[in-house]
């Protein structure tokens, strides 16, 4: 049995795109060149239903892209190579336990696992509709599949973990917050900081623009003068696990590790 992470842009999204091409692009031949209506109202069909297949072909053909690229299976396999580096950033004690925040497929979870066979690691996901393929059932077929036992899965909202403070020796999470309607997301790493252990350690990628988490300099010197130590925000679109041009097509810039010690 292989694991099946799935794909960061769901196929559902993808299809859905494609489809809508096909319909406006049937709408432009039907209302916008044949002879069905004339004069002005033909030339504003012609204009609007021409506009809408041009958009929604680019948009299927980001997606398109998109999906080629996080493929696991496929040739460029982006998101392995994230969930891979990020797991790197995890070094547990014997009996250590760890927290992935939004763990969707269970694959940095499984990965940090892995990495570390002497310590734990508990995954939380809500896993809502927008990503109905994913599941705590899914999660726990990977581990099975990859013969990793030390992990487990549990429903859960990273605006509110219910664990109480200092429960984990690592905290990690993959590309989940910036996707987390709010106007703080800073808010939402202290949450995930909370239950760290004094001593103990945090990887976080995501999207840290100014425009989704603010001053993240800012907040870098917010940890550090909670005693937090090490604290960096390392870029890794530039070669680390993206080129800057795939960063940039695909929406990624701003992508970094926040990372340090408690």
């Amino acid at each position: 049995m292989r694991p099946d992470y799935k794909n960061w842009m769901p196929k559902g999204m993808v299809l859905g795109t494609l489809a809508a091409t096909l319909v406006c692009l049937a709408l432009f031949i039907v209302f916008g060149c044949a002879g069905l209506v004339s004069g002005t109202v033909k030339t504003v069909l012609f204009i609007v239903f021409l506009a809408a297949t041009a958009v929604c072909a680019c948009a299927a053909l980001w997606m398109t892209l998109m999906y080629r690229a996080f493929d696991y299976n496929g040739r460029r396999r982006m998101s392995k190579q994230i969930v891979e580096g990020v797991a790197g950033y995890v070094d547990l004690p014997a009996g250590g336990r760890g927290l992935d925040v939004g763990c969707g497929s269970g694959a940095l979870t499984i990965a940090c696992a892995k990495r570390n066979p002497k310590a734990t690691f508990v995954g939380v996901d809500r896993w809502g509709r927008e990503y109905a393929s994913f599941s705590k059932q899914l999660c726990q077929r990977n581990a099975a599949a990859e013969g990793v036992p030390n992990v487990s899965f549990a429903q859960g909202d990273a605006l509110k973990l219910d664990f109480p403070d200092e429960t984990f020796d690592a905290v990690t999470s993959n590309y989940v917050y910036h996707n987390i309607p709010s106007r703080d997301r800073q808010a939402i790493l202290l949450e995930t900081l909370r239950t760290l252990k004094k001593g103990g350690t945090f990887a976080i990628h995501d999207i840290f623009s100014r425009s989704k988490y603010g001053d993240m300099e800012a907040f870098v010197k917010k940890l550090e003068a909670l005693g937090y130590e090490r604290v960096e925000r390392i870029d890794t679109t530039r070669g680390g696990f993206m080129t800057p041009f795939e960063a940039f097509w695909m929406a990624l810039s701003g992508s970094a590790i926040l990372t340090g010690r408690k």
